[in-house]
Parts: C-alpha cells; sequence; structure tokens
C-alpha cells in the first residue's frame, strides 16, 4: 500500500512540475514567439462545407489532364481504384454488405472534395498542386461521379453550389447535449 501511495505522490509531484515549467519556458528559457496574424493565416487553409474557398477555377477538360499526370497513378485512370482508393462509383451500395465509399456515394460536401485534395494529394507531394489544379481536379471527380455536367467550371461560388448525392444523410448538428 505504500507503494503505491509514493508512487501517486511523486507522480502529482512531476505533473505539476511540468505544469509549471511550461507555464515559465517563454520568460525563462526563450522558447517559443508570439504567432503573427499573417503566419496563422498561411497555414488556415481548411474550407468548410459553407466556408470559404480562394480565388481560382477549373473545368473537368483541366481536371482529366492534371488527374491523369497526377492522380491515376494511385487511384486507376478513371479513379475506379488502383493501389490507393476507388473514387468514383459506388452509387446505392451504402445500404448493402459491402458499401462503396466514393466521392459520389458518400460525401456530404464537394466543398470537403476540394479541401481534401488541397491539402493531403498528391500522396507523394501534397499541397503541391495549384488552387485551379484542384479546382479542375475536382470538377473532374465530380462529373466522373454523374454530379457535374461535362462542360462544368468549378470555382469558389459553383463549388459551393453542388449538392452531393449523399448530403441529406448526415447530421448537420451534433444533437449531444454538451457537444458545441
Amino acid at each position: 500500500m505504500r507503494s503505491r501511495a509514493r508512487a501517486r505522490f511523486f507522480a502529482s509531484l512531476a505533473w505539476s512540475a511540468a505544469l509549471a515549467t511550461a507555464a515559465f519556458a517563454d520568460d525563462r528559457f526563450g522558447f517559443g514567439q508570439p504567432v503573427a496574424t499573417l503566419d496563422v493565416a498561411a497555414w488556415n487553409v481548411d474550407v468548410a462545407p459553407s466556408g470559404s474557398l480562394p480565388a481560382g477555377q477549373g473545368s473537368v477538360a483541366d481536371g482529366l489532364r492534371v488527374y491523369a499526370s497526377t492522380c491515376a497513378q494511385c487511384h486507376g485512370s478513371n479513379g475506379q481504384g488502383g493501389p490507393m482508393d476507388r473514387l468514383v462509383g459506388g452509387s446505392g451500395t451504402l445500404n448493402t454488405a459491402t458499401p462503396v465509399k466514393t466521392i459520389g456515394s458518400y460525401w456530404p460536401y464537394a466543398t470537403t472534395i476540394f479541401d481534401y485534395i488541397r491539402r493531403a494529394m498528391p500522396f507523394d507531394r501534397p499541397g503541391t498542386l495549384t488552387n485551379d489544379q484542384v479546382y479542375a481536379v475536382t470538377a473532374y471527380l465530380l462529373n466522373q461521379n454523374g454530379i457535374v455536367a461535362p462542360g462544368a467550371v468549378m470555382n469558389a461560388r459553383t463549388l459551393k453550389g453542388v449538392v452531393m448525392p449523399n448530403h441529406g444523410r448526415f447530421i448537420e448538428h451534433d444533437p449531444r447535449p454538451d457537444a458545441p
């Protein structure tokens, strides 16, 4: 029993020391610096469903070219899958024993596609596509899933207007009373 009490004492002592050190680290050791608003803005690139999108635009035709040179090696020539996930198809499979979750069958917001491609793709060089290229690939993938017409051009205005097939099957706001 004594060893358990002693262990708790030393654990709480170590925790208190860690908190105290963290609280005074800036002043005592010169670690860190204040973060400028512009520095934060440079990293604030996520796009919420109703959030602001960057300037730029891309067509389905442009997206085909970018997709072929940047995405097809992992996702297949038409988005049907390769070494990485399938991006096209899956319509009507979500309520089956083998659901196929793709952009067209599962994703609730078109802006989320843009956001994910912009921040995480291509896999070996994330964040290297221009906004125009991201809009173009997004347009191409939406077209491949039958969501936009072959002549569609995606930009900040048109992308927000795209209604995804699975949009109505997601809960907009968390109903738990303790959730913000």
